[in-house]
């Protein structure tokens, strides 16, 4: 019976010895993962204004599908129902807007999409070698507008840049990744390094 007991205590260290050795390359990848990213900043919403041209789509009625522009009181004129206010709200709100519109004795259950046709263009200024107004880009980061401008100045700070989105009435200091992202009608400004 002592031999036995001897033989199952030998193979339970043998047992444990190869787990523990199997165990242990896989503990130290765990230890050796990368931390997960930071989250990214949060882009706000984007909201209409004026001068911006949509397509508004009523499914089934031709009559009132068509390319409509946000006028200057912000406002999107409308056959049938008239001005729908525009200027501030995001393309899902105005969707919702004009099918309430619609419904109140106009149509019966109607739907509605709204798509920007032409967003407000995007100003990059200071340390570029062409500072001006472009076009917007869905999914424009800042790194991007500057390309546009055709890239930095040898005088520019290219490791951060200072963005005053439309509507704000400040400016923001941003370190400049690939990943921060330009709304529609964004000022970008580069700014000289001093040494």
């Amino acid at each position: 019976m002592f031999a036995y007991e001897e033989r199952l205590m030998s193979l339970r260290r043998v047992v444990l010895g190869h787990a523990a050795a199997i165990a242990l390359p896989f503990a130290a990848c765990a230890a050796q993962q990368p931390a997960p990213p930071a989250p990214a900043a949060a882009v706000p919403a984007y909201t209409l204004g004026a001068g911006e041209a949509l397509k508004v789509t009523t499914f089934g009625e031709p009559t009132l599908t068509g390319d409509f522009t946000i006028d200057a009181d912000g406002n999107l004129p409308l056959p049938l129902i008239g001005a729908i206010p525009a200027a501030g709200k995001t393309a899902q709100q105005l969707e919702a807007a004009i099918q309430t519109r619609l419904a109140d004795g106009f149509l019966l259950n109607p739907r509605v999409t709204v798509e920007v046709k032409s967003y407000k263009p995007v100003y990059v200024l200071g340390e570029v070698n062409k500072p001006g107004e472009y076009a917007y880009i869905p999914g424009m980061t800042a790194l991007a507008a500057v390309a546009k401008a055709e890239g930095f100045t040898y005088r520019a700070q290219q490791k951060k840049i200072f963005i005053k989105r439309a509507g704000e009435s400040a400016e923001r200091e941003l370190a400049l990744k690939g990943s921060v992202a330009i709304l529609p009608g964004d000022t970008i400004r580069i700014a000289e390094r001093y040494f």
